[in-house]
């Protein structure tokens, strides 16, 4: 399933994550979240670039109880708990927001 955004079509797989990392840009991020009803505010951004960063580091996508951890260990224990990250990305936060971040689906979600 393709996505165009800004005049530039982008490879999804079945379930709209992005087939090639390198493709994802902030405007494709914004475009995927809008296609949720979701808009994308500082918070949501926190998120995808520790999620970015995260991937740079281990070559994975954390699955939930790995994001909610280590999200508490870097931003602090307000924002390291499901309630909150469920706030932010209803659909699920791993699923979610490391779709936002253009990085595959996390081990472990169906």
């Amino acid at each position: 399933m393709p996505i165009e955004v800004n005049g530039k079509t982008y490879e999804t797989d079945e379930e709209g994550y992005l087939a090639n990392l390198n493709d994802w840009n902030e405007d494709l991020a914004k475009a995927m979240a809008e296609a949720d009803g979701t808009t994308l505010d500082e918070n949501h951004w926190e998120v995808i670039n520790f999620l970015r960063e995260y991937y740079e580091e281990y070559q994975i996508a954390p699955a939930v109880r790995v994001l909610t951890k280590a999200i508490g260990k870097k931003l602090g224990a307000d924002k390291g708990n499901s309630k909150y990250l469920y706030e932010l990305f209803p659909y699920g936060p791993a699923k979610q927001a490391c779709k936002y971040a253009g990085l595959p689906k996390p081990t472990g979600c169906v």
